[in-house]
């Protein structure tokens, strides 16, 4: 290692805090020295995991536990409530830091360019996951008023937003929901979801894990169509692909053992219908979603589908796109419009020529697009930091101006501009204040937290617990 570092990495979901716990081991091990700055936009670390995953997932989000450890070592300084490009600029943090490592991951939905899809009572599962998870920069109330929901896509996500749809509010007060989402959902009047996919049963996106907690689901029936298991049955790349692959063999065993004789009847209250091979066409209304069309598809022999002409309509009074995310450029830094990623090579960001930026990097889905599972994002930080520290080895790291060495200086811009910042420190205590709610709720069942959601509270309780004062 050529001299000690100074690296700021953007972002502090998992790939933000994988990276920042590869790049202190690497530097580490190569006897040398390096001061990590991790800011986020948020009060509270943790990102996707916080404000992305749903709330039923204890086992998902067992996760924080592993990143919790990361950064109570103290080897990566949290700077959270910082929002880089306002209250920020990449321009001054590359002034004072040898590399800059963008980790922002994907937060808005990616687009459907189907007529109707902006009317009143069709939305998207980002906006919607924000808001059961408590995000704080999303409206308290959601529209909760349909009694039948259409939802758009074949992934975690999708099942995710129609589980919490379908799901009786009473078997979501046990997870770390907010009382107004509660609220919310006690008020839904709805009885059925429909999910569909563009693709057959044998190409669906969801993990097994998700899709067998979909069936035990309490006072939900699952009703499936023989319809669409008659069109699967030709379509022989997803028999290859079952054939050779165990996730996908379960998951086929799982769908086909849900199916039900012709005289059932659904018995429960509410109904989740999982629909195959409907691509949509167009969402119905004038002034609202009062239905939605699809075109049926068929597959073909290079695993694709195509349309078969036929079109069928359905009566909702809500659709939820969930056919993927999309990231957002990041001021000052170069980003790919039609590829929703910061133009890189293995991490090492490049401008529009293809030449690398000297100390800018990216990791995670700001990397390389919103696709595989949270484990994915380690292979992807350790890619980036190798590069990272092989540029610092080699002395290409530009030499950063400002001497920021003792770690004051960020603090020190950030308090004379009024950011009321927060740390880690800070986020103990709101995690603290979080579990007391927990504790003292007085209701049918016992919760381990309650979140908090509005941001000023969530700084308030960071900063006045953590011995920080309130500067504005």
């Amino acid at each position: 290692m050529t001299r000690s570092l100074r690296v700021a990495i953007v972002g502090a979901g998992p790939a933000g805090i994988y990276a920042g716990n590869i790049l202190h081991r690497q530097v580490s091990d190569a006897g040398g020295s390096v001061a990590i700055d991790l800011f986020e936009s948020l009060p509270a670390p943790y990102g996707l995991i916080r404000y992305g995953v749903a709330p039923d997932h204890p086992r998902i989000k067992g996760i924080v536990n592993s990143l919790h450890e990361m950064l109570d070592s103290g080897d990566v300084r949290l700077i959270g409530n910082v929002e880089i490009g306002r209250d920020i600029t990449v321009p001054e943090l590359r002034e004072r830091y040898d590399a800059v490592i963008f980790a922002t991951g994907a937060l808005k939905d990616a687009p459907l360019d189907i007529p109707g899809i902006n009317l009143p009572g069709s939305y998207g599962a980002a906006d919607f996951v924000a808001w059961y998870d408590g995000h704080p920069d999303v409206p308290r109330e959601w529209p909760l008023t349909a009694s039948s929901v259409a939802v758009l896509g074949n992934g975690n996500v999708a099942l995710d937003v129609a589980r919490v749809l379908a799901k009786h509010p009473l078997d979501l007060l046990t997870t770390d929901i907010p009382a107004n989402v509660y609220a919310g959902l006690q008020a839904s009047p709805v009885t059925d979801v429909h999910v569909f996919g563009r693709r057959g049963p044998g190409h669906i996106k969801f993990t097994p894990i998700e899709l067998r907690e979909l069936g035990e689901v309490p006072g939900v029936d699952i009703v499936l169509y023989d319809e669409d298991f008659e069109i699967a049955a030709t379509d022989s790349a997803a028999a290859e692909l079952a054939a050779a692959n165990n996730q996908m063999k379960v998951m086929t065993r799982t769908l086909e053992g849900w199916r039900k004789p012709a005289d059932w009847h659904p018995s429960a209250s509410r109904r989740l219908h999982l629909h195959f091979f409907h691509r949509p066409a167009e969402v119905l209304g004038t002034e609202h979603v009062t239905g939605i069309r699809f075109e049926r598809t068929k597959p073909v022999a290079n695993g694709s589908v195509v349309g078969t002409g036929t079109f069928i309509d359905y009566d909702v009074q809500a659709v939820y796109r969930a056919v993927g995310y999309a990231s957002s450029a990041v001021a000052e830094v170069p980003f790919d419009v039609r590829t929703a990623v910061i133009p890189n090579e293995r991490g090492r960001v490049v401008d529009a020529s293809g030449t690398p930026l000297p100390g800018v990097y990216a990791t995670g889905w700001i990397k390389r697009g919103p696709v595989g599972l949270i484990g994915h994002t380690k292979g992807d930080a350790l890619e980036t930091i190798t590069n990272l520290v092989a540029d610092s080895v080699a002395d290409l790291l530009p030499l950063p101006p400002v001497d920021a060495e003792d770690g004051t200086e960020v603090l020190a811009l950030l308090d004379a501009r009024g950011i009321e910042h927060t740390n880690w420190q800070g986020w103990l205590a709101l995690d603290a204040h979080e579990r007391a709610l927990g504790e003292e709720f007085d209701g049918p069942v016992t919760r381990e937290r309650v979140k908090v959601v509005p941001r000023e509270e969530q700084v308030d309780i960071s900063r006045s617990r953590a011995g920080i004062s309130r500067g504005r």
